[in-house]
């Protein structure tokens, strides 16, 4: 009886996670879908919005992906291969958390940084953190046999350690960064601009909902052991990934500095910088 009722709690959990993943995935997708096409093709570009934009992308395809891969594992089972294409995009997604936390850091504590700065500094920064969510994941993954199966316990211990120390080395830059921005505007009393704001809020965040799925990447496949013995751990580490993505595009909308400049740029109306330069092509 008890195995009973314990088998229908942990199904149960699976099944209102599973519902709420896919609901809050929905919303998040919604969203950064939205701020995609905003920044996009509705505002003035600028080293902040470059950021955000690629930032949006990355949740975009991880949100995208959760509920696809939900879909599938609901109704035929999970595959090992689901766990490296979300963790690719989550991946990709610190790594801009970190480059924009840096520039923000560089700007409160050099004032010329900002005037003297390249022009396509934040681009060149949004391509390196996506070439280098590759093979932070993709190289430990193909060494642990998720993508091609087999493997050496020890190659893949070796691999996913080093892959796992440079992960948790990006937290740690973004968490000082964090911490530099807070002592800098908040405790100085310094008046930054609205994406200063933004950065502080993404460290709390990140930390609560986004920090989980780091640590079970990290366990998967060197301590499978215990992540099987907390086998619920999964299903709660993916909604609060899904949590994280989905909050981003929400703070961005509710900063009302953002919100006056999205509404500018509604209101300009006319043609968006996408017919625009359809017709200068044509």
């Amino acid at each position: 009886m008890l195995s009973f009722w314990s088998v229908l709690s942990g199904r149960t959990l699976y099944v209102a996670l599973f519902s709420l993943t896919v609901l809050i995935g929905l919303g998040g997708l919604v969203g950064n879908g939205l701020l995609l096409w905003l920044l996009g093709f509705r505002v003035k570009r600028s080293p902040f919005s470059v950021y955000i934009l690629h930032l949006a992308g990355a949740d975009f395809l991880f949100l995208g992906c959760q509920i696809v891969f939900a879909v599938l594992t609901f109704t035929r089972g999970s595959q090992p291969f689901y766990a490296v294409v979300l963790f690719l995009w989550f991946t990709a997604g610190l790594g801009l958390l970190v480059v924009l936390s840096l520039e923000q850091c560089l700007t409160v504590l050099f004032s010329t940084w900002s005037h003297r700065r390249p022009q396509h500094t934040s681009a060149c920064a949004c391509a390196l953190a996506w070439a280098l969510s590759l093979p932070l994941v993709l190289v430990p993954s193909s060494a642990c046999g998720l993508l091609t199966g087999g493997g050496s316990w020890l190659t893949c211990f070796q691999y996913h350690a080093v892959g796992t120390v440079c992960l948790f080395l990006l937290f740690s830059v973004l968490c000082v960064s964090g911490l530099i921005l807070l002592v800098r505007v908040q405790c100085c009393s310094q008046s930054g601009p609205p994406f200063y704001y933004f950065s502080l809020q993404m460290v709390p965040l990140f930390f609560f909902c986004g920090l989980p799925f780091l640590v079970y990447w990290a366990l998967i496949n060197t301590m499978t052991f215990i992540v099987t013995f907390f086998s619920n751990f999964l299903f709660v580490v993916e909604f609060l990934a899904c949590v994280n993505s989905t909050t981003k595009a929400l703070v961005y909308f509710c900063d009302a500095g953002h919100r006056r400049d999205l509404r500018r740029a509604w209101a300009r109306g006319g043609k968006s910088r996408f017919s625009e330069a359809l017709e200068m092509t044509a």
